[in-house]
């Protein structure tokens, strides 16, 4: 599944630059708002789910390399987190739907943990 049927599925707000989101493959996905944890357990390529909107979820973002973040529960950066978003080329999507609701959606899309 691409990122741009995920989009389109959940209905996620993009909050930074467009691009084809069809090419963008992501490989599995992992939650946590602790960016010691995700540092720790994500994996490059995954979909990052997290209600953290602050500025240093895109250094962990790019030292990962992961595919996208999807900020929930309404929680919305600033504009110079979208802004250091773009210059690192990180995808930032949003969503006013819980965490749990959205994991639960990714998990039946088939977006599962990467091992």
């Amino acid at each position: 599944m691409n990122l741009q049927q995920i989009i389109d599925q959940l209905n996620l707000t993009i909050l930074t630059e467009p691009r084809d989101f069809s090419l963008i493959l992501p490989g599995g996905g992992y939650t946590s708002d602790l960016l010691s944890c995700v540092m720790a357990g994500a994996k490059s390529n995954c979909l990052w789910i997290t209600l953290q909107a602050h500025l240093n979820i895109v250094a962990v973002a790019a030292l990962l390399e992961v595919a996208a973040i999807i900020i929930t529960e309404g929680a919305k950066p600033d504009s110079a987190t979208i802004a250091k978003a773009n210059e690192q080329g990180i995808i930032l999507l949003s969503t006013d739907k819980p965490t749990f609701e959205i994991d639960g959606k990714l998990w039946e899309m088939g977006i599962h943990i990467l091992e």
